[in-house]
């Protein structure tokens, strides 16, 4: 949605009955023009209509915020005291500086 004004929200506001009439070529033709589309069925909000391109914009935002959560959380508990050096981390799950060596990795 372009505008969260009164009068944004109204002029998103699209009733079921018009793709009933057959008016969905318009409808998703108004999407790609103004935004967000809000398809209401019986007086009441029934689905959100939205680009492909802004849906997934949203995903990636919410994905983002969801990581951003976990990594202050993690932070909240995070104790210096705890940090393991490379060397400790290699004993740890068994595996030697010539283990690595031995592998081959194309890094793009």
């Amino acid at each position: 949605m372009s505008e969260m004004s009164v009068m944004g929200i109204m002029n998103s506001i699209i009733p079921i009955s018009r793709f009933n009439k057959g008016e969905a070529n318009r409808i998703f033709d108004e999407v790609e023009a103004s935004g967000t589309k809000i398809v209401m069925k019986n007086n009441r909000p029934a689905c959100i209509l939205m680009s492909p391109g802004r849906y997934e914009a949203l995903m990636e935002m919410l994905s983002d915020y969801v990581m951003q959560e976990e990594a202050d959380s993690r932070m909240s508990h995070f104790n210096s005291n705890e940090i393991l050096s490379p060397e400790e981390i290699m004993d740890l799950i068994g595996i030697t500086e010539e283990d690595l060596n031995d592998v081959e990795a194309e890094i793009e």
